[in-house]
């Protein structure tokens, strides 16, 4: 009996300590297997890259400060690296799945990357950064949560609706990608998706029979929360649905000012929450639409995603032609008055409990100036190539943040042009230094004919200004320094530019890119080195111990440890039956 109790007196003490590992914010695991699957999303069997045999793949669903671990298996046939656009990384640029921070995952590999949701909320996507996969697919929702104890600015919705939008292909990823290195451009998509399936058939001549669309279903009376994302390729989208108003609540972890739109304008890797609710009667179903913008609308018809809206007591099928979109083929001035018009709650309360519009943009004085050019895609060294202030950028072997850790010598420069260069356009791995602490003022001029959007990994920045023309610097008069929303990518009309502010709170490699994914893959990018010149390291989180190594640094690369992606729980359950299980051995000899 005193056997007994003292075996129970020692698993309180392990139970004790195996929580005390765990304590504090909570963990959140995932395991993905990305792997190819045949789909016929417009009715031509092809090539997808599926999540756990899905596609798309399943929502990440986390919250705030949540510690979330994604065991990634790459059963592809090529390197694999998976980032989570949105996510800041706070301190940790090595989990956040581009070539400038690390190493691919080879095939037949897994690797397990681990990052907390620090002080963050909103929605977000997460997708295959190399190789043009996203092409392909293997993206999926990223949600992150308030806590409890912080309210939202508006009543609970009766349910999250995820729509991933994005223009397709029926060609393979690795066809478009030849096409590219051809020095060819993909032309016209073949369709666009609604969560990874085609057009509902609202028109018997532009959409074949058999193709399987969406359905969302809803109930008479409700309001629900629609998180929408552009997961495309290179085209921007408008989105509607029709009958219903969208109010508009968030766009990429910021709340925003709330208003009605018919539709809204959404570029390539852009994300919004809408508060729609059924307001209609239900004598037939509504559509859901998505169709191309900026272009020849009459030879792009096809170029649209069309879901239905189910009401539970529905008493029909969607009919009639689709909702208009907007009618300004000779007012280009239209999309971009809406986009500024998204603004944000200052008054609301976001990760923290502290309204937004504490952080006071508008007063930080500027550190430094980069005004960075795009243009159509140029000829360097018999190739056709995407380029920033005249630099087409080559990701090297050795990751940068790698290449600093260890000390790599000549592995890029920190020369890139804080104006357009007037030199030929080359072919370099030039990357914009920053210090910690400072505070940057990035004017983003298009000079391409089409809306490129960009992306910056590890922050947040604020949209303060946007017009046509070429920005000077009496445009600063024009900028928004209250509630500019803030937001992780903008997008620059053609023949325009777009001012963003940003706080170099974040130490790290981060990349900053055209998300309009042909010409990123043509070198329509660059990385900003964010160093704390102190000596300290509490600004930085250190290497982690599973990091993979390639290039210079490629000699250091052990074989694959399968055990690191054991989850964390099972690691602890495991310890503490071992302990247990021994000590009851013990007793067995007593």
């Amino acid at each position: 009996m005193a056997s007994f109790s003292s075996l129970l007196l020692f698993a309180l003490h392990i139970s004790v300590i195996v929580s005390l590992c765990s304590a504090g914010d909570p963990f959140v695991y995932y395991d993905f297997d990305l792997s190819y699957i045949t789909a016929s999303p417009l009715g031509v069997p092809q090539q997808v890259i599926a999540v756990n045999g899905k596609f798309p793949g399943p929502p990440i669903n986390v919250t705030t400060n949540n510690n979330v671990v994604v065991n990634v298996r790459n059963k592809l046939d090529e390197d694999l690296l998976m980032t989570w656009a949105g996510v800041q990384q706070r301190k940790n640029s090595w989990q956040d799945g581009v070539l400038g921070a690390n190493c691919p995952i080879p095939p037949k590999w897994n690797w397990t990357y681990q990052f907390q949701v620090k002080d963050q909320i909103g929605s977000f996507f997460y997708f295959p950064s190399i190789n043009f996969q996203r092409a392909a697919g293997g993206y999926g929702a990223l949600i992150i949560n308030n806590r409890p104890i912080i309210p939202i600015p508006f009543a609970t919705p009766a349910g999250d609706i995820v729509l991933l939008i994005g223009d397709w292909y029926t060609r393979n990823h690795t066809d478009l990608r030849k096409t590219l290195n051809g020095g060819k451009g993909l032309g016209m998509p073949d369709g666009v998706l609604i969560n990874g399936k085609g057009p509902y058939r609202y028109n018997d001549t532009l959409v074949p029979d058999g193709i399987e669309y969406e359905t969302i279903n809803v109930h008479p009376g409700k309001t629900y929360r629609f998180r929408v994302h552009n997961v495309g390729i290179s085209t921007s989208l408008n989105f509607r649905i029709q009958g219903h108003n969208l109010l508009l609540a968030e766009a990429e972890g910021s709340y925003t000012v709330q208003q009605n739109y018919t539709s809204l304008d959404i570029h390539v890797g852009q994300s919004y929450s809408f508060l729609v609710t059924m307001d209609q009667n239900a004598s037939s179903d509504y559509y859901i639409v998505a169709s191309a913008r900026f272009v020849n609308q009459t030879v792009w018809k096809s170029v649209t995603g069309v879901a239905i809206l189910h009401y539970s007591n529905s008493k029909g099928k969607a009919s009639g032609p689709l909702p208009d979109p907007p009618q300004d083929e000779f007012d280009k001035t239209f999309s971009m008055n809406q986009a500024r018009s998204i603004r944000w709650n200052v008054t609301a309360s976001g990760a923290r409990p502290n309204p937004q519009g504490s952080f006071r943009y508008g007063s930080i004085n500027v550190t430094d100036l980069y005004v960075i050019q795009n243009i159509p895609p140029v000829m360097i060294d018999g190739k056709r190539r995407a380029t920033l202030n005249g630099i087409s950028f080559v990701n090297p072997s050795t990751p940068i943040r790698l290449a600093d850790e260890f000390k790599v010598k000549g592995v890029y420069k920190l020369d890139f042009p804080h104006r357009p260069s007037t030199s030929s356009p080359q072919m370099e791995t030039s990357v914009i230094n920053g210090t910690y602490r400072g505070f940057f003022e990035i004017i983003l001029q298009n000079n391409d004919t089409k809306v490129h959007t960009y992306h910056l990994d590890g922050y947040a920045f604020f949209v303060v200004g946007m017009d046509y023309g070429v920005w000077t610097e009496s445009s600063r008069g024009t900028y928004n320094k209250w509630d500019g929303i803030a937001r992780t990518t903008a997008q620059v009309y053609p023949g325009a530019w777009t001012a963003i502010l940003v706080s170099l709170d974040n130490v790290g490699v981060w990349n900053l890119r055209t998300e309009n994914l042909d010409s990123w893959y043509l070198g329509q990018e660059t990385y900003l080195r964010v160093v704390n010149p102190e000596a300290t390291n509490t600004t930085e989180l250190p290497i982690p111990d599973n990091a993979l190594y390639c290039g210079a640094l490629s000699k250091m690369q052990k074989p694959e440890d399968v055990s690191f992606a054991t989850s964390f729980v099972g690691n602890q359950i495991q310890l503490f039956f071992t302990l247990m299980m021994t000590y009851a051995a013990t007793f067995m000899f007593l």
